[in-house]
């Protein structure tokens, strides 16, 4: 009879080196928790379980925005020195 993981997927949890995450795999070995500003990280349950608590808070907005948005500011930039330089040239 398999058991009940002991966190749930998406559960929000706080480790004390890493800091506050989202759970996003959790079977009878292992664990693996995205975290805010680590990435995200696989424990063995067994060893990491004691040091995991379950916190209470809203699960982040995904940061893929700001990578956007700062993708298309480099590209601006990237495109203006072209365009200097080409008018240097001319």
């Amino acid at each position: 009879m398999a058991t009940k993981p002991p966190f749930a997927t998406g559960a929000q949890v706080e480790h004390p080196k890493y800091g506050p995450g989202s759970v996003v795999g959790c079977t009878d070995q292992h664990i693996q928790i995205k975290f805010d500003e680590h990435g995200e990280r696989k424990f063995l349950l067994e060893i990491a379980a004691p040091s995991i608590k379950k916190i209470d808070r809203q699960p982040p907005a995904e940061k893929r925005a700001s990578r956007v948005r700062k993708k298309a500011a480099k590209n601006a930039k990237t495109k203006g020195a072209a365009v200097e330089s080409a008018a240097a040239a001319g």
